[in-house]
């Protein structure tokens, strides 16, 4: 797998970069900017980038969006210190598959960067506690309940855990899930996802 890491921290870029190319069939390049992020997407087609905020010359979301309009199919992860529901909406917005924190442990980071290419929208288990607006959203036709279980799959809860959370059977949690995507008139929970954040 092609990583390509983009952070205006020469330390954090270099640290990335040792950890996961530790990773057997992993090769992983480094950007200071959105700028250089774009340049290398043409030039190396990653699978996947790990992407920095703040950033000179050209943040990170604006880079999301104009990497993701050129190369659709590279997936991009924000990896950043800022758990700000703004930030977050922004990046999704932009077309990020998802949304880590620095804090996150480096298993973590390997295990989501899989999961991203493999086509899951990912969030750090900080960032759910930042962005839960499960009481304050509403969507359409949604019931109260459907409106709690479509914040919590937008925060990358799986049915099991969204049914422990709720005191329910991951079977109603399954139905949920089902009735809210018909309402919706969506396909799957990743575009769950992203219509939560681009209308949160």
């Amino acid at each position: 797998m092609k990583i390509l890491i983009v952070d205006d921290d020469g330390l954090i870029r270099d640290s990335l970069k040792m950890m996961l190319e530790l990773e057997p069939g992993w090769t992983a390049r480094t950007a200071s900017d959105g700028v250089a992020a774009l340049r290398l997407c043409e030039e190396e087609r990653p699978n996947v980038v790990l992407m920095d905020i703040r950033m000179p010359n050209c943040d990170g979301v604006e880079a999301t969006r104009k990497i993701k309009s050129e190369f659709p199919d590279i997936k991009i992860v924000m990896l950043t210190t800022f758990t700000d529901d703004g930030y977050i909406a922004s990046a999704i917005e932009a077309g990020a598959e998802g949304y880590l924190l620095k804090s996150t442990p480096a298993d973590g980071i390997v295990e989501r960067i899989r999961a991203v290419e493999k086509g899951a929208l990912v969030f750090d288990r900080g960032v759910k506690l930042s962005a839960g607006k499960t009481a304050s959203v509403s969507f359409g036709d949604l019931t109260e309940r459907e409106n709690e279980v479509l914040s919590l799959v937008a925060a990358g809860l799986s049915n099991s855990e969204i049914a422990g959370k709720l005191f329910l059977s991951q079977g109603t949690v399954r139905n949920a899930v089902s009735v809210i995507l018909d309402k919706l008139g969506l396909r799957d929970r990743t575009q769950l996802a992203i219509y939560y954040w681009k209308n949160a």
